[in-house]
């Protein structure tokens, strides 16, 4: 079997944050899917060239497609920037390349793609912590300026930086 990715005390950690919102249930099946996805994302590999140890490739394929599509990703990758240490904030942008035919869907109004002298595409900036790791990010258009996201970013630190005062004021109190 290929090389896990995952310790005990990772997987604890990400089992209760997978079970939080009430749509994942405990499993052992869970643990090789992430681990199927990390290695899918480590090697680069596509989908139906996934080890058999992970499990059938289009069972994680559409467990992984599943929480996506229910916010259980975004809700863990919440949870975990909330663990972050935020005293120095570095926002790297992230250019993606669009087909020329994904924006315009009649009904869409909002849509993050712009167009620049390298065609459509979408920017992702990402604001990371003191160790590189990322805890927050937006989208936007291609031509528009990873600065104008910083106010942004500014304020969901300072909202951030508040809620974790208030429990921490919580649980001193209740001590």
């Amino acid at each position: 079997m290929p090389g896990t990715m995952l310790s005990e005390r990772d997987w604890d950690r990400l089992s209760q944050l997978l079970q939080r919102p009430g749509r994942v249930y405990n499993t052992s099946e869970h643990r090789r899917t992430l681990e199927g996805l990390l290695y899918r994302m480590r090697t680069g590999c596509p989908w139906r060239d996934l080890p058999g140890e992970f499990g059938h490739w289009n069972t994680v394929f559409r467990r992984v497609n599943l929480w996506s599509s229910q916010g259980v990703w975004a809700g863990v990758f919440t949870a975990l920037s909330f663990d972050s240490d935020t005293e120095w904030l570095c926002i790297a942008p992230s250019i993606v390349r669009a087909h020329q035919h994904s924006h315009g869907v009649r009904g869409r109004t909002e849509e993050a793609i712009g167009c620049s002298r390298g065609g459509a595409s979408t920017k992702i900036p990402i604001a990371v912590d003191s160790s590189g790791l990322p805890v927050h990010y937006e989208l936007s258009g291609g031509p528009v300026h990873e600065m104008s996201c910083a106010p942004d970013t500014a304020r969901w630190c300072a909202e951030r930086r508040a809620r974790h005062c208030r429990q921490r004021l919580r649980q001193q109190r209740d001590t």
